[in-house]
């Protein structure tokens, strides 16, 4: 659609969060492979390096690797009536070796044959069948309904070690081998008799040998069945559920983590190995003192809203459900984290004097907190009647202007130790979505979801202008000199107005489908970017009122945007709890 040039995620703070089975050690030792949102990650162990694998049109669903290393492959979750793609990736050329369409709904879980010949393929509860595919014609070559009629559907699959027609399937009240028969272009299977034992295996392993293999279960039963005679050999009852205690056998161990384990992948032979939790952390074990390494955190919910401390780009703070996070901005490390449990933090901003991080909650509440050590610092209860849901710090680090739910625009007086309401504007009649304030400390601009974005004089606290639009305004940014002010929302239309009489300068369309959700401007007033539901990350010129670059990193809508002060970085942030670091494209 546009000749521009592109933009490349240098790095993306991620996870492997709620995916099964979705945290992979390549065969090389050397790279971690995972899933975030619609895009597959691999991570550099050495270096911290993160490539990005697009192709899926919604979220991954599982990751598997081929035994030698070739081939990476990943299925998606899709909606009722539509396929569910399987893409086998080649890992050496970091390109799509094949897209596969044959399931419904859900792809849930995958295995490569030990010679990289076949990959098989297992459809959610919705589809329900077992695909086999010829990797290198790119074709199915047969399929079967993966469990009997009588036992619920299946959740996993592995194949043998050796031989590259046997597989296993798993699932509720179901074990079943299958053994390929080419010739016949058929797959058939053999129930593995438990008795009256009835369980939910979620993971299957199978040993080098392959004279057994293991079933892990939902009530943290190990179940051992012989592969040759599909008979069950043994069941080792755990008093402690595996999705929060990881152990070894013999000489017991164990440790608990943050969340409860989705995925463990062990790198070589006995060195080390690394566990993926539900909370979108990953992190990486010794055998020797079994002692745990924290290496990647992410948010594992939306991240609502973002701020960088003034004039420096050293770090920057995020909010989502449950938590605010500081970042160190080149490493992408995370500095710090400030929790309060069960609630959302709807905006976060840093006081001009970097001593306060000042928060918006969905509780009504405005939340002060201590930059270095996280600490709570001052409470305003009951700061709007509804949520808070937007936030903003007048230059002399002693006023806060805030917004909330019912539409009410507040300015308070922050001391030490207390808190004092100034004034209470009411003009917007549903949720205020942004607000800025002019540098001066005299003025500022709020928008809301009931179309109108207004000016307001923090003086006589009276309105000065009043723009109105049909959309649901999401943004609005001053621009550096303050003679105007550009909007956007779900009209998709980036609207630039004169802040003396209110008048529209001009409009231009900022995307071809969803709203845009999130707006910056340089301070030098030439570019400014957006982020919205299209996931795009796009650099504009400001006089012009053209793209200058696309970036394509986010698997889900984008929620904020910020130029760092250095204007080196463009820090965005998703719906699908990623944070992603940009390169600035322009000079600074």
């Amino acid at each position: 659609l546009f000749a521009l040039s592109s933009l490349v995620p240098w790095i993306t703070l991620a996870a492997v969060g709620y995916v099964s089975s979705g945290l992979r050690v390549h065969p090389d030792r050397e790279h971690l492979i995972y899933p975030l949102g619609s895009t597959v990650i691999l991570k550099s162990l050495s270096n911290g390096k993160q490539e990005f694998l697009h192709g899926h049109t919604n979220y991954v669903s599982c990751v598997t690797v081929s035994k030698s290393g070739r081939y990476v492959a990943s299925g998606q979750v899709t909606y009722m009536g539509f396929k569910a793609d399987v893409i086998i990736w080649d890992f050496a050329a970091r390109k799509i070796h094949a897209r596969l369409q044959i399931h419904k709904a859900k792809v849930e879980s995958l295995a490569f044959s030990p010679n990289d010949i076949y990959l098989v393929s297992l459809g959610g509860q919705d589809d329900g069948s077992i695909v086999v595919w010829n990797v290198e014609s790119k074709e199915a070559i047969c399929g079967s309904p993966a469990s009997p009629h009588i036992a619920g559907h299946s959740l996993t699959i592995q194949y043998s070690n050796a031989n590259d027609n046997i597989f296993v399937s798993a699932g509720n009240g179901t074990i079943r081998v299958w053994e390929l028969d080419l010739p016949n272009r058929k797959i058939r299977p053999t129930e593995c008799q438990m008795g009256q034992l009835k369980r939910i295996v979620r993971c299957i392993e199978v040993p080098e040998d392959d004279d057994f293999f293991y079933c892990g279960t939902s009530s943290g039963d190990i179940l051992k069945v012989n592969l040759k005679t599909r008979l069950l050999n043994s069941c080792w009852p755990v008093k402690q559920k595996f999705s929060k205690v990881s152990q070894i056998w013999g000489n017991l161990m164990k440790v608990q983590l943050e969340g409860g384990v989705t995925s463990i992948a062990l790198r070589g032979e006995g060195h080390q190995f690394f566990v993926g939790t539900e909370v979108a952390q990953i992190y990486r074990f010794s055998y020797t003192d079994f002692k745990e390494e924290l290496i990647t955190t992410s948010h594992n919910s939306a991240v609502t809203g973002m701020s960088f401390p003034f004039g420096s780009s050293e770090l920057f703070a995020t909010c989502s459900k449950d938590d605010i996070r500081v970042w160190h901005t080149v490493t992408s490390k995370e500095l710090l984290r400030i929790r309060v449990p069960n609630m959302t933090c709807n905006a976060v901003e840093i006081m001009m004097d970097g001593r306060s991080i000042i928060s918006a909650w969905n509780d009504g509440k405005i939340r002060v907190f201590s930059p270095e050590s996280g600490q709570l610092s001052s409470v305003i209860h009951n700061a709007h009647s509804m949520s808070v849901t937007a936030i903003a710090c007048a230059r002399d680090c002693q006023r806060v202007v805030s917004g909330g739910g019912e539409g009410q625009v507040r300015l308070w007086e922050l001391q030490p130790g207390l808190h004092k309401l100034i004034a209470t504007m009411k003009e917007h009649k549903a949720t205020v979505t942004c607000i800025k304030i002019k540098s001066n400390d005299k003025e500022c601009v709020t928008t809301s979801s009931d179309g109108a974005c207004i000016i307001w004089d923090l003086v006589r606290f009276v309105r000065n202008q009043m723009v109105l639009a049909n959309t649901l305004f999401r943004t609005v940014c001053y621009h550096p000199e303050e003679y105007q002010i550009i909007t956007s929302g779900t009209d998709r239309k980036i609207g630039y107005w004169e802040v003396y009489d209110g008048s529209a300068i001009r409009e231009l369309e900022g995307s071809l489908s969803g709203a845009i959700n999130g707006m910056d401007i340089s301070h030098d007033g030439n570019y400014f970017v957006t982020g919205g539901d299209d996931k795009l990350m796009k650099v504009w010129g400001y006089t012009e009122g053209e793209v200058t670059h696309v970036g394509i990193g986010h698997s889900g809508s984008i929620t904020s945007v910020r130029i760092c002060p250095s204007r080196k970085y463009i820090v965005s942030t998703s719906a699908d709890g990623a944070v992603l670091r940009w390169k600035y494209p322009h000079p600074s």
